[in-house]
């Protein structure tokens, strides 16, 4: 039995769909603060169970009877909560036998403890040291942040505008992390390697000729200064060339080439 703790999330459904392609539905159970949010995962065949981060007790119950649990790190924002939160977890999941877990990390955690990293640092030590077979899959920021159906403005307007400088991005795909975490679930090769699942690098100024080769409009990049606003941490970032560290481990993991930056412009301006 495979459990996807924190399953009613995107990335967790995406997870779980493509599970459904290698294993039986009654081999899966989704783990939810809120099993009433999840009516679809159950009407697959998913069993559904109650399993919050904030309540220990709930995750025992959630994970009992996992031969495998992936470990999808919570989206709290405090440190301290969000390490409680997973220590809790890594406990619960020892307690309740499973065997092997993979957990979503970040890239750099291996490197740092520092900043947004501090909890996933923090937990990926705690995952090698529970005596548990584990995977580890460290994460970029997902491309879906940055290439999706807002472009549309861009291309109505015929100006592509950021701050990145024309620095390089390794975002990747939320569909691509997800296949990648759907295998390491599924195929013993990934148990006891951590991977740093980069995405292919692209720039700005690639995208906006993407967008102008995809929809036959001009599309011009301009750079600006100001990194504020609610890209601003993230432009900031790869202004300061912390997007570029590159791996061949996600095209490893999945076995086939990520998705491209032409394939994701193309699904973002018509995800039909």
């Amino acid at each position: 039995m495979i459990v996807v703790s924190a399953a009613s999330g995107a990335f967790g459904r995406l997870v779980l769909s493509e599970l459904l392609t290698r294993v039986p539905a009654g081999q899966l159970v989704a783990a939810v603060r809120d099993p009433g949010t999840v009516a679809d995962l159950a009407a697959r065949g998913i069993e559904v169970r109650r399993g919050d981060y904030d309540q220990p007790e709930s995750l025992r119950t959630a994970f009992r009877g996992a031969d495998r649990l992936l470990l999808i790190s919570s989206p709290a924002l405090d440190t301290d909560r969000r390490t409680a939160q997973h220590l809790a977890a890594i406990d619960a999941a020892t307690a309740a036998g499973v065997r092997t877990i993979a957990y979503t990390s970040f890239l750099g955690a291996d490197r740092s403890g520092d900043g947004m990293n501090a909890a996933h640092h923090s937990t990926e030590q705690a995952v090698v040291e529970s005596g548990l077979d584990y995977t580890i899959l460290r994460h970029p920021f997902y491309s879906d942040a940055f290439i999706n159906a807002g472009l549309r403005t861009a291309v109505a307007s015929g100006t592509l505008v950021s701050a990145s400088g024309g620095r390089g991005l390794n975002t990747a795909s939320r569909a691509d992390l997800a296949a990648a975490a759907a295998i390491a679930l599924t195929d013993d090769a990934h148990v006891g390697r951590a991977y740093d699942l980069a995405g292919p690098l692209w720039t700005y100024p690639q995208l906006a000729e993407a967008l102008t080769a995809a929809t036959g409009r001009p599309v011009a990049h301009h750079d600006a200064d100001d990194t504020s606003g609610p890209m601003g941490f993230l432009m900031a970032l790869a202004r300061g060339g912390a997007l570029e560290r590159q791996t061949d481990d996600l095209r490893h993991v999945l076995g086939r080439p990520p998705t491209s930056l032409e394939q994701a412009v193309a699904y973002a301006l018509d995800p039909a």
